[in-house]
């Protein structure tokens, strides 16, 4: 019967994935990041982080294409246990890339976290300012996200974890028409070492739905390095 199901299930993603490859609206792209945290104190810590997104598949074909390049960092305030709010800036490049507008964005967040016994999960409000050439844009997100080990209540080393989440986005700016965007995004995590983390997963977009629809598939790869 497990069988059964399994091959069930193998045909039923080959034809979900025909389906989003013969829409002429859908892109895949890829996203490599590498990040570093360090606690400065028991309640203040900073991240620094590098990503890089490239195109896998656009205009009905498979090809490898450079879009763009992001250095983003963010310093956390714990508030309490649960509780802590975040400043953020990110440059990104594209103009000397693809041609497209560098951006300068600034990040405000409140984040709360709660655990129940192996399962962690956590509610994250982010406002930003998108600053491009020539405009700017301004955008509201919030996110929901589940955690967790996948062996046992507790995360030790070699071990995995899922990250899974949902987010609702919606953009203002004078020049453009409000925009609405969700994203469901699923990791899979492995603890390396104590200070080592790499993460495998996925990200669906719809992008624009208000407007006129944009389906993206992203692969994410990732290291998370605490020192």
């Amino acid at each position: 019967m497990s069988y059964t199901k399994s091959i069930l299930v193998y045909w039923a993603c080959l034809a979900g994935l025909n389906m989003l490859f013969s829409q002429s609206d859908f892109e895949g792209l890829g996203e490599s990041s590498f990040a570093i945290n360090t606690d400065v104190n028991s309640t203040y810590k900073i991240n620094f982080a590098v990503r890089s997104r490239y195109f896998l598949y656009q205009n009905a074909d498979f090809n490898f294409e450079n879009r763009q390049l992001d250095f983003v960092h963010f310093s956390t305030l714990n508030l309490d246990y649960n509780h802590s709010v975040s400043l953020g800036v990110q440059y990104r490049i594209r103009e000397s890339i693809d041609g497209g507008s560098n951006e300068l964005r600034l990040t405000q967040q409140f984040n709360f976290t709660k655990k129940r016994e192996a399962l962690r999960f956590g509610h994250r409000v982010r406002f930003e300012q998108r600053l491009l050439e020539g405009f700017t844009i301004l955008r509201s997100r919030y996110r929901f996200a589940l955690d967790f080990p996948l062996n046992g209540e507790k995360l030790d080393i070699g071990e995995a974890y899922l990250v899974s989440s949902m987010e609702a986005l919606i953009s203002h700016s004078k020049r453009l028409k409000p925009e609405l965007d969700h994203r469901t995004t699923s990791l899979i995590g492995w603890l390396i070492s104590e200070s080592l983390k790499l993460q495998l997963g996925l990200e669906y977009r719809f992008e624009a739905f208000n407007l006129n629809t944009e389906h993206r598939l992203f692969l994410l790869t990732s290291a998370v390095l605490k020192i």
